[in-house]
């Protein structure tokens, strides 16, 4: 087994939050001077190769990220006319986070029952979204809670004005809530 090529993609798996340095050392079942080691050659092999990710060591721990160089391909990726709609995906995660915000990506990912990095980034791309702070307790995730400009895009005075969820319902009948709010999203997305 290369270690590298398991911290990359531990790293790729975490996303933008990356992992804390204890939380591969303990994964890995490496010691220190090993993840560091494997740290060291997935940076040179990122620069040497002309890759388009780098890895970065933020508070305490490691992240892959894109080159500040590309930025202005990233911009014109998020503001391309086919970007102009949202996926069936970012409308349930944009939902959840209208309701239950602030709220971490592992709750989410709890009530969806899938993995939502990408409806996130995206949502968090069209200023759906924004990060609220950090939760707390070990892991301390990402908060994430709607914007102003979630409310304009929807056509909301305030969050008040979404529709009431249904209280003490079956899970069959709150699904239909949610597929029906869902419905709401992607029409006024559309208009």
């Amino acid at each position: 087994m290369e270690i590298t090529a398991v911290l990359e993609g531990l790293l790729f798996v975490a996303g933008e939050e990356g992992l804390e340095k204890s939380q591969l050392l303990d994964v890995m079942q490496v010691n220190e001077a090993q993840l560091d080691e494997a740290v060291e050659l997935l940076q040179r092999r990122c620069r040497e190769e002309g890759r388009g990710i780098q890895l970065l060591e933020v508070a305490e721990g490691f992240q892959l990220t894109t080159l500040p160089e590309h930025a202005d391909y990233f911009r014109r990726l998020v503001h391309s006319p086919a970007s102009g709609t949202l996926s069936q995906a970012s409308l349930e995660t944009l939902a959840v986070i209208a309701y239950k915000q602030p709220v971490s990506r592992m709750e989410i990912e709890d009530i969806r029952g899938v993995r939502t990095d990408r409806p996130i980034r995206t949502l968090h791309a069209k200023g759906l979204i924004e990060e609220s702070g950090r939760k707390e307790g070990a892991g301390r995730a990402i908060l994430y809670r709607t914007t102003r400009h979630f409310l304009e895009q929807f056509g909301l005075k305030s969050l008040e004005e979404l529709p009431p969820l249904p209280e003490g319902t079956d899970p069959e009948e709150e699904a239909e809530e949610f597929d029906l709010f869902f419905q709401r999203f992607r029409e006024a997305a559309e208009d």
